[in-house]
């Protein structure tokens, strides 16, 4: 069982620093890759979203009747590991304002299909979860990554794309639950936003 709350953040969580992993993304033309999703059917993000596509990249979600991986403590001294589910109720609690700027939304992780489906049940999610369990996706983009326990993980990111191609990136992302947030001030802020979303 776990001892720490999966909804909440601890205080005292170390802050990740922008190593540079992610300047390259910005321009790059999403990669032609089928990836399964928790709704039953297999994606190909290049294809998605008109006008925008928000899609977050988090390491792994946990859940209520398990301890975190490797234990709390390791896995919270992870610089921006901890706060998966934060961030993902985040963005369910704002998907409307998602819906509304016209961005598609998905979350995705190297965690299987199978996982995926018990936490978009258990969160109530509105849109589907992306399972990148082969790093196809990961490893085509050079999305940055980190081991923990024999596990190749996705550190936490955001790409914003647009005619698939990438717009904009949020990259590290501290605190989690803020997230969806920068995104939604992001999209509304930037010229075609609202007024491609009535077209």
């Amino acid at each position: 069982m776990r001892t720490d709350n999966l909804y909440t953040l601890p205080k005292d969580l170390p802050v990740p620093q922008d190593d540079g992993a992610c300047n390259h993304l910005r321009g790059l033309a999403l990669p032609t890759i089928g990836l399964r999703a928790t709704s039953g059917v297999t994606v190909d993000l290049s294809k998605e979203g008109q006008p925008w596509l928000v899609v977050y990249c988090y390491p792994r979600t946990g859940r209520p009747d398990q301890a975190p991986l490797g234990g709390e403590a390791a896995w919270n001294a992870i610089p921006g590991a901890r706060g998966c589910t934060p961030q993902t109720c985040a963005y369910r609690d704002q998907h409307a304002e998602f819906a509304a700027l016209g961005a598609t939304l998905y979350g995705l992780s190297t965690q299987d299909t199978e996982y995926q489906q018990e936490t978009v049940s258990r969160l109530y999610l509105p849109f589907p979860l992306l399972s990148d369990a082969q790093l196809k996706f990961t490893r085509a983009l050079r999305l940055p990554t980190f081991t923990f326990e024999g596990l190749e993980l996705i550190k936490r990111l955001t790409l914003i794309i647009r005619a698939g191609r990438i717009e904009e990136v949020f990259y590290p992302i501290f605190p989690s639950n803020a997230d969806a947030a920068r995104v939604v001030e992001w999209l509304s802020t930037h010229s075609s936003g609202r007024a491609d979303a009535r077209r």
